[in-house]
Formats: C-alpha cells, sequence, structure tokens
C-alpha cells in the first residue's frame, strides 16, 4: 500500500493572469503528481468560498494564505494515509475545515488537495486518469460508468460578467447535436465560430473577445445575438434546429435586484413572470434546447414559473442555484426548481461531494453538464478526468434528442466509435508517462545515464575498450 510523503502547493497564474493554486503530492515510490485549480469570474453567492488575501499583490487576488494553509496545516494530517482512499481523504479535509462553506482553509485549497490526491493515486494504479475516475465514482455511489467522449457545448459569443459589452445575457453557445461524431462536432463548431467573426466584421461590429473566448459586439439586443449566431450556422452550410442548437446561459442573479430583472442593453425592466416570457419567446422562436440560470439563485417562485413554462421543452440549468452543492440542490429537487443541475466542482471543493452531487440529480432525473470556470489552467485534468463523469452527463443530457435525430443504431454507432477513441488517447497517455519517467530518471541518476550510453550508444569511459561479440561465434567457440 502506497503512503503519501509530501505536498506542496504554491501560488501560479490562471489564464486571466489572476492567482490561482497549484499543488503536487509525492508518495513514499517516488510517484508524484500535481494539478492547478481554476476559478470563476461570475460566480454564486452560494458557493463555497475561494480564499483569497485580500492584501496590495494581485489587487487583493493572492491566495498565499490558502497555500499557507496546504502545506503548514493540511500537509501534516494527511502524510502517511494511502491515496486510494478519496473519500475518506476528503471527508477528514472537510472536518480538518470545519465549516459549512469551507471558509476556514479555503475551497481552493481543499479542492487543490482533493485533485491532487486524485491524479497521484491514478498513477499509482498504473491507470489513465478518466479510467480512475470510473473506480472511485463507483466506490462512492455503487453504479458503474464507462468512459465515452461527450456532445460539446461551445461559448461563441459573451456578454455580462464574461465581457465589457451592452448584451445582458452572459453567453450564447452552440450544440452540435447533428453531428455524427466528436471530431466533426468540433469542425463544425470551429467553422461556425470562424464565420461568425466573418459577419461581425462585415457588420463593423467588433470582434474583441470575452473571458472565455466568446466574441463581445456591442448589439441592439440578446436577440440580435441569436441571429447572428444562426447567420453564421447558415453561412457554414449547416441548419439550425437540426445541425446545431444553441443554448444560453442567462446568469439572470447578475441583473436582477428587488425583484426586477433590468436588461440595460434592452432598457427593460420585467419582473419574474416577464422574464419567464421574454425566456419562452426565444425558446419558441429560435432553436435553443437549454437554458442555464434563468432567474436569479434566490427567486425560487420565478423558477417555478419558468420551469412550469418552458420545464418541457427546454433543459433548464441550475448553476447558481444548486451550485454543485448536494443539500441545496436537494431542496431545489423537493420544490421543483429546473429540471438540470451545472457541475463546477470548485462550487463545492472536493472531488467526492462533486460525485455525490451527480449522483443526486441521476437518481432524480435531472440533466447534469460539467463546466470549466473562466479562469482555467493548462492543467488538463478537469476535461480528462472527466471524460468517466461525461459518459452519464452531456450524453444523458440530450439522450432524447439524440434518439429522435439519429436513431437508436446510430446512437450505440457514436459510443462505440467515442470508447475507441477513448482507449486510443488512454494508450498514448500510458506511453507518456512512461517516457516522461524514463526522462525523469534520467536527470537523477548519474548510473542511469552511464548505463544508457553503454547499452545503447556503445560509449565507454577514458581507458576502457568496446569489444563487440557476434553470438555466432561465441556458439562454435563452445561447441569446441
Amino acid at each position: 500500500m502506497s503512503k503519501i510523503t509530501s505536498i506542496k502547493a504554491i501560488q501560479v497564474l490562471d489564464s486571466r493572469g489572476l492567482p490561482t493554486i497549484a499543488c503536487r503530492i509525492t508518495l513514499d515510490n517516488a510517484l508524484t503528481a500535481g494539478v492547478m485549480v481554476p476559478s470563476g469570474a461570475s460566480t454564486g453567492a452560494k458557493e463555497a468560498i475561494e480564499l483569497r488575501d485580500g492584501l496590495d499583490a494581485y489587487m487583493g487576488k493572492g491566495v498565499l494564505k490558502a497555500v499557507r494553509n496546504i502545506n503548514e496545516i493540511i500537509s501534516p494530517v494527511l502524510l502517511g494515509l494511502n491515496p486510494l482512499e478519496q473519500e475518506k481523504i476528503d471527508y477528514q479535509l472537510i472536518k480538518l475545515d470545519g465549516t459549512e462553506d469551507k471558509s476556514n482553509l479555503g475551497a481552493n485549497a481543499i479542492l487543490a488537495v482533493s485533485l491532487a490526491v486524485c491524479r497521484v493515486a491514478a498513477k499509482d494504479m498504473d491507470k489513465s486518469l478518466h479510467k480512475y475516475f470510473a473506480d472511485i465514482f463507483k466506490d462512492i455511489t455503487g453504479n458503474s460508468v464507462e468512459p465515452s467522449l461527450p456532445i460539446p457545448m461551445l461559448n461563441i459569443l459573451n456578454g455580462g460578467e464574461h465581457a465589457d459589452n451592452n448584451i445582458d445575457i452572459q453567453e450564447f453557445m452552440v450544440i452540435p447535436k447533428g453531428a455524427k461524431d466528436f471530431k466533426q462536432a468540433m469542425r463544425w463548431s470551429s467553422e461556425v465560430y470562424w464565420n461568425l467573426k466573418t459577419i461581425l466584421k462585415e457588420q463593423c461590429l467588433s470582434s474583441a473577445v470575452g473571458d472565455e473566448g466568446g466574441f463581445a459586439p456591442n448589439l441592439k439586443s440578446n436577440e440580435e445575438a441569436i441571429k447572428l449566431i444562426l447567420e453564421a450556422v447558415k453561412k457554414s452550410n449547416l441548419e439550425p434546429g437540426k445541425d446545431i442548437f444553441l443554448a444560453l446561459d442567462c446568469a439572470a442573479s447578475e441583473f436582477y435586484k428587488d425583484g426586477i430583472y433590468t436588461l440595460a442593453g434592452e432598457k427593460k425592466s420585467l419582473d419574474s413572470e416577464s422574464f419567464a416570457n421574454y425566456l419562452e419567446y426565444l425558446v419558441d422562436n429560435y432553436p435553443i434546447i437549454s437554458i442555464e440560470d434563468g432567474m436569479d439563485e434566490d427567486d425560487f417562485e420565478g423558477w417555478k414559473v419558468l420551469t412550469e413554462k418552458i420545464g418541457s421543452k427546454c433543459q433548464l440549468v441550475g448553476d447558481d442555484l444548486f451550485v454543485t452543492n448536494k443539500k441545496i440542490f436537494k431542496e431545489g429537487i423537493d420544490q421543483g426548481l429546473g429540471n438540470s443541475i451545472l457541475i463546477k466542482f470548485n462550487q463545492i471543493g472536493s472531488i467526492t461531494e462533486t460525485i455525490e452531487t451527480i449522483d443526486l440529480a441521476n437518481r432524480n432525473n435531472y440533466q447534469t453538464i460539467i463546466s470549466h470556470r473562466s479562469g482555467e489552467t493548462e492543467d488538463t485534468m478537469k476535461r480528462l478526468s472527466l471524460f468517466i463523469l461525461l459518459s452519464i452527463i452531456i450524453l444523458i443530457l440530450l439522450y432524447n434528442l439524440l434518439i429522435s435525430s439519429n436513431g437508436y443504431k446510430e446512437r450505440e454507432n457514436l459510443m462505440n466509435e467515442n470508447h475507441e477513441l477513448s482507449e486510443r488517447n488512454s494508450n498514448l497517455l500510458d506511453s507518456n508517462e512512461e517516457l516522461r519517467f524514463e526522462i525523469i530518471n534520467a536527470q537523477d541518476s548519474e548510473e542511469h545515464i552511464e548505463n544508457y550510453a553503454r547499452e545503447n550508444l556503445n560509449l565507454t569511459k577514458p581507458g576502457e575498450k568496446f569489444i563487440q561479440f557476434d553470438v555466432k561465434d561465441l556458439e562454435i567457440e563452445n561447441e569446441k
């Protein structure tokens, strides 16, 4: 049984140039693995607390306190533990923090360690990360899942907190639901994106991008943004409502105050019922199949109205509403709010709690979507490891739509092809890992370098002679 011998954290920068945490764990067998924690810009008030320094450096956004919490408080407690006990370690971290919102140690500190434990455990088991996630998913929930590539939802036009423009809705996404495989889905999406840029330039609109890479022009209305995207879809020789569908992230909490939703870009002030009607109009007139945070996180009556109006014909996703928190999510389920949940593991702060929330969604027929954050890093952990979760998330999310448009047989072919691609990816990752450790050994061991030089390059030290024997000659000599 391997044991944790070292846990080290440092401050690094995310994709927006703001500090976040990198954490590395080493085992007694010398295996080591590191991760970097993502961070969000548009955050729900009920999310677990991301601990920041609040000092002059980095405009108060430093995370050195959270780093110290890992190095000085968390590390001594976890040294000597078995990294394969993910659930036990996560709940030990939660107990060590001692708060509901992880404000003591910081959700970013706890998550950094939770992710690093998962990654080093995968190495210890000699498994690709997404395969190891299948193991811990089953350990925690009792359910078996198979890896699969997701149907992507791509944010190509930004507003709200993700852009400095006059569009109130935060994200306008495309869903290449009609694509026969992931490769085609990404090609279509890329072509729509670049054709959208061409259209913006032709209309003398800004093609500058927001926090998440979507274009951020000033427009007359949210509806104009939808029309521009549909024009880009057609310019890509694709059919809206058949090849490409749309999704919105309203992030309604950002423009809600005192019971009123203020669409500043359109000079409209709407109560909950009126805003629900506004969204219903968009769904009825455009191929929109998913709306995230269509109401404020505390406007439960508004959520009920919205769910009653369009819940049967559109995915209604709770992000700020549920914040990947199983307790808050259960309350929403009991009230019949929405029909889907967005999953961001830094909203709750540990891998175990994230998996438990997904399992709660599955048991209550809520659809589930894994999401990135606007402050990402070069760490691929979320994307690679959560392929295993995406098999029960976005594929379940669009299950009925796939059945209706592609048929059962085509869906089976899609899943088989995705599984083969996943296997190939796994083999490449394994080969890369072997090569990486060869390099590490070469860097750390003079003996390894010397042996490699002798065996593979036929090199000798000064004063030594190199003599090469032919095996056949040796066999003849032995016979004599």
